[in-house]
């Protein structure tokens, strides 16, 4: 095959991919504007605009669901700069989000691997010290997702099953389990 066909071949692809994506994400969008959405804590889901495209930080799995753990560029450069094995906190305005999806066996790869299904939740974390004095500085929000109905709803009994009581056992970590994975 010509070289020039064969990119031709894989940009339109792309092409064709990212263009099914901004279908989905407007579709998604246009059913429920999930930013006036706020927790019982106070934090808005407006307050995490744009998690959609922060860095990555790290993954992990429970026998029920797969989570990407993703921050805003603030924590990023924090994590970078050594925090918080440095011993030093993550810095005020510092963000993380866990989204969390159901999982699959992959019917098309060559191999047994665990997939996304179902999005289910969105677990939110920021560092604002006068808006969370009595939590160490963080402020704890979850989100769920039902996809039948594709909305998102504050989850009210979610901070009594994990908020900072959950995160005191990072508390030398200033109170964050996910350390920023080697690339």
């Amino acid at each position: 095959m010509h070289a020039s066909l064969k990119y031709a071949g894989a940009f339109a692809g792309c092409a064709a991919l990212s263009l099914c994506m901004a279908v989905v994400a407007g579709s998604t969008e246009s059913a429920q504007d999930k930013y006036t959405l706020k927790s019982p804590s106070g934090i808005a889901f407006a307050d995490f605009k744009g998690y959609e495209d922060w860095s990555v930080v790290s993954s992990a799995r429970t026998d029920e669901v797969l989570k990407v753990i993703v921050a805003n560029p603030a924590m990023i450069s924090a994590y970078k700069s050594g925090i918080p094995g440095n011993g030093k906190p993550f810095p005020e305005g510092s963000k993380i989000a866990k989204l969390q999806w159901k999982f699959k066996k992959s019917t098309e790869a060559p191999f047994a691997v665990d997939v996304p299904d179902v999005f289910v939740q969105a677990f939110f974390i920021e560092k604002d010290s006068k808006r969370f004095p009595k939590s160490a500085g963080w402020g704890y929000a979850v989100f769920n997702y039902d996809a039948a109905s594709d909305k998102f709803s504050p989850d009210e009994k979610s901070l009594s099953d994990c908020g900072h009581a959950c995160h005191t056992a990072v508390k030398a970590k200033d109170y964050i389990f996910h350390p920023y994975q080697k690339r």
